[in-house]
């Protein structure tokens, strides 16, 4: 049997490289490990198509085109025309959509409208999406409509200070003719009711207008989403008979619950138990999770993994963890809004075993659940790094001439590449295992008081968390740094990214977008201004090039201090005037004239600033009586073919959901 090559790189196009993980360790699991992890990767592979719709109205019409093209074109597949298409439909698989996963604008075509017309024309019938008596052309003039007309559904997600954040943004959470106060009026009434342990308001549906009514359309079973729902439910209930323990199955099958309801108590009731169950050694989310992709951060996009835990790597996180209330303690904040106690704080490293809806082909490197305030209050958190993500991203990067372009000096190169990657991990270990779960909100605050601008802030605070800490001779004597200069190569990359290096990300001219990038250009551009004085860091030019110099690492982890107090305090307290202020001054805005020379100098290392990954591929063995016997993990497939695969065999939903 002929050894399969494995090899970290794929393809790159556009502004996109491909990469692969490796999942080492699956061969050496159990059968039942290997069997759950299979049932719950379908799992976390049939609400694909959830995403796609909750990303635009019109994406799964879009998508179902543009393979159809992809696969049936007859004419000349080696014309640029053609290229064109190909790299426009990459893009939109990667995104899940018609808009850029990261920036949000809607992707504009290479190719031509006449190109598009005769390959569509040219298609037979039954390959194109046509439902409720529509016809071809009808079909086609909508979506020309669509994909080539700028002003149509320009942003998934619009965060413009100022603009009805609703009406504004193309997203598929609010129906036609909502207004952003509407949509507000409608939830801000529901929270009126005096409870200390909210659901997550309109987590789990679409607002939609009903003649002058405003009501909710749940995704559920037997409601929106719903055939989607019960596939994923299918693979759920196989994952329960095959669970490591009782409280596992437990948690699966309260999961089940919740998609059969649409409940939200009896989401709460599953977060629980899934943050208390830490014995088994799989794994998983599976749900609608994380709200980034609404403007007004209430509506959860869907994801699903599948992981198993690293034992040896989780060592590091456990000691974290372990030392949870040390770090609370010592904070830089008030004292009035530390926790007095810090509960079931769980940490851990994991190997991705598969990556779906929200988490692919692009996906977090750490990741803290569940976002309950009351819950991770009550009952803790579960935080993991994801240790194969990041050796991916590590093997791919080095030695790709980056440090050498946009890094001051050989000193701090060396620096770099010496402790970048340790620290890294570690940042990332502290933003998730203690950053999210550190201080408390004062009581009868709205944990969504600061509205659009919640989640920078959110991120901002666990990553000036991490930053602080990072540098605390805490953590050298825990032995998770080699020594204590080590935090100094974290720092570094931190300010030249947040200053630099994350504008190779936007188009010129375009504000910054995403609350990941607000949140670290908020970082570094607040301390490097207030450091100014004092001369900490220093933007300097040389050879026409402009690079950052840290003049002082002690001082500047004071002024992460500083702002991480801050912070805390418009987090406790519901701040949203002081959380505007600071996120529009600091967190938004380009220097075009350095933007464009950063990308110019960014686009001649011929680099991809944004990096997504293939899945492997998992193949069940079946004995005569029709019983897995194993399962194989296999990571050939090609980007296209997996992309055209998914299409095939978990398409679940109508193109159109009303």
């Amino acid at each position: 049997m002929q050894t399969e090559i494995f090899s970290y790189n794929d393809e790159q196009f556009a502004d996109l490289q491909m990469l692969r993980y490796k999942v080492d360790g699956f061969e050496q699991l159990s059968i039942s490990r290997k069997k759950l992890i299979y049932y719950l990767s379908e799992a976390a592979l049939s609400g694909r198509d959830i995403l796609w719709d909750q990303n635009g109205k019109y994406n799964l019409l879009i998508r179902k085109t543009l393979e159809s093209i992809y696969t049936d074109y007859t004419g000349n597949r080696e014309s640029e025309e053609f290229k064109a298409f190909t790299v426009y439909l990459k893009r939109v698989w990667f995104s899940n959509g018609i808009h850029h996963h990261y920036g949000c604008e809607k992707f504009k075509p290479e190719f031509s409208k006449t190109f598009f017309l005769e390959a569509f024309r040219n298609l037979p019938a039954d390959k194109l999406p046509l439902e409720n008596g529509q016809t071809a052309e009808e079909l086609c003039k909508m979506l020309v409509t669509i994909i080539f007309c700028p002003e149509v559904m320009p942003k998934r997600v619009n965060q413009t200070d100022g603009e009805d954040l609703v009406t504004t943004s193309s997203c598929n959470y609010y129906g036609e003719g909502l207004t952003q106060a509407e949509a507000e009026s409608f939830y801000n009434t529901m929270k009126q009711e005096n409870n200390t342990h909210p659901v997550m308001y309109g987590m789990n549906s679409r607002l939609v207008k009903n003649g002058e009514k405003t009501v909710e359309k749940v995704w559920k079973s037997g409601g929106l989403y719903g055939a989607a729902i019960d596939r994923i439910v299918y693979w759920l209930e196989k994952a329960a008979n095959t669970a490591e323990n009782k409280k596992q199955a437990e948690v699966i099958n309260k999961l089940i619950e919740f998609y059969r309801t649409g409940d939200l108590r009896t989401f709460d009731e599953y977060t629980i138990l899934w943050v208390q169950e830490t014995e088994a050694l799989v794994d998983f989310t599976n749900g609608f999770t994380e709200t980034y992709g609404d403007p007004l951060g209430l509506k959860a996009s869907w994801e699903g993994y599948v992981n198993f835990k690293d034992t040896e790597a989780t060592a590091r996180a456990e000691k974290l963890s372990a030392n949870a209330q040390w770090f609370e303690d010592h904070s830089p904040v008030d004292e009035r809004f530390k926790k007095q106690t810090c509960r079931g704080v769980s940490a851990k490293v994991i190997k991705a075993a598969i990556l779906g809806g929200d988490l692919y082909p692009a996906s977090a490197i750490g990741i803290n659940l569940p976002n309950s305030n009351w819950v991770r209050a009550e009952y803790g958190s579960k935080s993991v790094t994801i240790g194969n993500l990041t050796e991916a991203y590590n093997k791919a990067a080095h030695g790709n001439g980056f440090h050498q372009e946009f890094v001051v000096d050989e000193e701090t190169i060396q620096m770099l590449e010496q402790y970048q990657d340790i620290c890294d991990d570690l940042h990332t270990d502290l933003h998730e295992c203690l950053g999210h779960g550190s201080g408390k909100l004062l009581p009868g605050i709205d944990s969504d008081a600061l509205k659009s601008y919640g989640s920078t802030i959110e991120e901002a605070r666990a990553d000036l968390f991490g930053l602080y800490y990072l540098a605390d001779p805490k953590l050298t004597e825990l032995e998770l740094t080699p020594n204590a200069e080590a935090y100094k190569a974290q720092y570094y990359s931190y300010m030249m990214n947040g200053l630099l290096t994350q504008m190779v990300r936007i188009e010129p001219g375009q504000d910054i977008e995403e609350a990941h990038m607000r949140n670290r250009a908020l970082i570094a551009h607040w301390a490097y201004e207030h450091g100014a004085k004092e001369h900490i860091t220093e933007l300097i030019q040389r050879n026409g090039k402009t690079y950052i110099r840290i003049h002082d690492y002690e001082k500047l982890r004071q002024l992460f201090g500083v702002l991480l107090r801050e912070i805390q305090r418009i987090k406790s307290e519901g701040d949203y005037i002081a959380a505007r202020k600071l996120v529009e001054q600091y967190g938004v805005k380009n220097d075009l004239k350095l933007h464009r020379e950063i990308l110019m100098r960014y686009q001649a290392l011929h680099l991809s600033p944004y990096k997504g990954f293939i899945n492997p591929v998992y193949t069940p063995i079946y004995d005569e009586e029709g019983e897995i016997i194993d399962v194989k993990v296999t990571y050939g497939e090609k980007y296209d073919a997996q992309m055209l695969r998914y299409s095939r065999d978990y398409a679940t939903l109508p193109y159109i959901n009303e």
